[in-house]
């Protein structure tokens, strides 16, 4: 029966691993659309616009107010990508082969 709870507990892992996986990768999409549309001059009553705006503008903000002013060039998107990255390396990595490792 040991058998069987490890099974079923390395196939919980590995789906909370996947459906995190898949958010955060998604998320990371959204900021670089986010990133690009700030390239142009977007409607901002466009509700794609808002929606990049309103989901990525409370992860953005605070990483802005921590940089330095003046360079010209928002570097808080590249910095939340690379985060998240990091995290998918060395958090969803984890799981997965933990996961692997109870079968």
């Amino acid at each position: 029966m040991s058998n069987l709870a490890n099974v079923l507990s390395g196939n919980v892992i590995l789906a909370i691993a996947s459906v995190l996986d898949l958010l955060l990768t998604a998320y990371m999409w959204i900021i670089i659309a986010a990133a690009v549309i700030s390239w142009v001059n977007p409607d901002p009553y466009n509700p794609i616009v808002r929606f990049l705006y309103g989901a990525t503008e409370p992860v953005l903000r605070p990483i802005r107010k921590r940089m330095p002013r003046g360079m010209g060039i928002d570097f808080s998107p590249m910095i939340v990508v690379a985060v998240i990255i990091f995290i998918q390396i060395v958090v969803v990595k984890t799981l997965k082969e933990t996961a692997f490792g109870l079968h």
